[in-house]
């Protein structure tokens, strides 16, 4: 979540109310405005709090029409119902709710089966509020792994984890709160994410492990965990060193399982130690809910693992936080059951028709030249063609916002900061239809940007807020 700041204001704005938003007496809640930036002294009928609130939620975007969030923003009206029937119960409180406790389970066991897990029932894992927090508790994992390793050396040295430059940013959150190096493999020429040999010459005897990115934000792109895999093979033959492999499948964990069956990138690689996923990117449920998976026991420190007595119950914890609503993983459990691996295959197939044909078109435009073409992750860059000179994608971002489209337009990390592109994310719900309209709406901007004098943007870091 964003750091927030009070509001420092040398005087003190109030809501207005209006008078038909009171109950049988119209006046009444209008005695006292509430403030904005302090508790009300009385309290108002909740009808009068509902539609201040929903007023004030009107100038919000239209999520549909987010393009820049990878995060589910449709679900079916009866998983709606389960996660409102759910959202009083503490998903930590396993003793007093312990069929929502064996949802969590049965999703584990699916996920691990989903992975190819050596022994389905030996893989442990936990769900999360998120792929952040999952991706924290797998660096933790790696590092406590690391440190047993070289008790004879550590705190003296400070252990490292490569990763490519392209990771998302729960991964530099990881490095800093937990005092490891963050070794990055910069962008080289048309290559936007890891190279595995470039990652393996980063490695040495305080390596925890290599981050593999099955999906990249940048671009959509999977990362090649099998060449990663043995990259690092390669190295502990040569050293000795056994380093071992995450997977941060956020987004493509639940995409290359049913739409490229052949792709070898999960338990299947001995190498590969732990996988993480988000339930509510292409798991299709609401935020927030993510897995985090262990090929077994051993992958997981027994000492990570809290035993506490909560409310009369003897509970195993593996979490940051602790209360948080059972509903995301109750409506997590409602979609596997209720897609199954041919429906999760339809949906996903339906997700990357959309973002190939969408590429294409944008393409065939001839003012923009692709990155990639949504034939991994459903999620496409494009960038201006060489010769347009009148605009730049941050002028495209800005003014397809005037009709209610948000496509993010961002420079690349290094080395490749002289890159600049649009990502357009194409999820469950933004239809064959919608992306049309995109691309009509596109279109009808291109005569006036070719009239520019050249690009508007002045500031590219105020383009956009939207950040990896």
């Amino acid at each position: 979540m964003p750091l927030n700041e009070g509001i420092r204001r040398p005087g003190e704005r109030r809501l207005s109310v209006n008078p038909f938003y009171g109950p049988a007496n119209p006046l009444g809640d209008m005695a006292e405005a509430p403030p904005t930036h302090r508790l009300p002294d009385q309290p108002v009928a909740p009808a009068t709090a509902h539609q201040l609130v929903r007023d004030e939620l009107m100038l919000d975007g239209n999520a549909r029409l987010n393009l820049a969030t990878f995060v589910t923003t449709w679900m079916e009206p009866e998983a709606g119902l389960l996660m409102a029937e759910c959202r009083d119960k503490n998903m930590i409180d396993k003793d007093e709710y312990p069929r929502t406790a064996e949802l969590e389970r049965r999703c584990v066991a699916m996920l691990a089966d989903l992975w190819n897990a050596p022994d389905p029932a030996a893989a442990v894992g936990c769900s999360t509020t998120g792929s952040s927090e999952a991706c924290m508790l797998a660096g933790m994992a790696l590092k406590r792994r690391w440190t047993r390793r070289n008790a004879d050396r550590y705190p003296g040295v400070r252990p490292n984890l490569v990763m490519g430059v392209n990771v998302q940013v729960c991964w530099e959150k990881f490095c800093n709160f937990w005092e490891v190096e963050a070794r990055l493999v910069p962008m080289e020429g048309e290559r936007f994410h890891l190279d595995p040999q470039a990652a393996a010459e980063l490695c040495d005897e305080n390596t925890i492990g290599v981050v593999g990115i099955l999906g990249s934000t940048f671009d959509g792109s999977y990362e090649p965990v099998a060449e990663l895999c043995a990259a690092l093979d390669a190295v502990q033959e040569r050293t000795g060193l056994d380093i071992p492999v995450h997977v941060d499948g956020a987004s493509g964990a639940m995409v290359a399982p049913f739409l490229d069956e052949d792709l070898v990138w999960d338990f299947r690689l001995p190498r590969v130690a732990s996988i993480n996923t988000s339930g509510h990117k292409y798991g299709l449920v609401y935020p927030g809910v993510g897995w985090a998976l262990w090929r077994d026991a051993e992958a997981l420190p027994e000492e990570l693992v809290f035993r506490v007595n909560y409310l009369g119950g003897d509970m195993p914890t593996f979490a940051l936080n602790f209360s948080r609503p059972g509903a995301q993983v109750v409506a997590q459990y409602y979609t596997f059951l209720r897609l199954g691996r041919d429906g999760y295959r339809a949906v996903q197939q339906c997700a990357r028709d959309v973002a190939t044909g969408m590429a294409g078109r944008i393409e065939a435009l001839g003012d923009f030249r692709l990155l990639t073409r949504g034939d991994e992750l459903p999620v496409f860059a494009f960038t201006t063609a060489p010769d347009v000179t009148a605009y730049d994608v941050f002028d495209v971002s800005r003014r397809l916002r005037e009709s209610g489209w948000l496509v993010p337009a961002y420079t690349f990390p290094p080395h490749r900061e002289d890159l600049s592109v649009l990502r357009v994310v194409c999820r469950n719900g933004f239809s064959a239809d919608l992306a049309e309209l995109l691309t009509q709406d596109l279109e009808r901007l291109l005569p006036e940007l070719r009239r520019q004098p050249g690009p508007l943007t002045r500031d590219k870091q105020a383009a956009t807020g939207f950040h990896h």
